[in-house]
């Protein structure tokens, strides 16, 4: 089942036409989001290790 090159184009920018582009105000907050949420996460991540160091070295008794 070959198509051609030219009809395979025409089919992608057809499908790129129906698709809801987010705006760039959208992009910004989600990109802000984001850059939030892996902030809140590094700072749980370092807590939780600090945390369970502290647990680990006091149950083994090393300093």
């Amino acid at each position: 089942m070959a198509i051609s090159p030219f009809k395979f184009l025409q089919e992608v920018r057809s499908e790129t036409a129906k698709v809801t582009w987010p705006t760039r105000r959208e992009t910004m907050i989600t990109t802000i989001m984001v850059f939030v949420m892996v902030a809140f996460a590094s700072i749980f991540f370092f807590a939780a290790d600090q945390i369970i160091r502290y647990l680990v070295t006091l149950l083994l008794g090393v300093h």
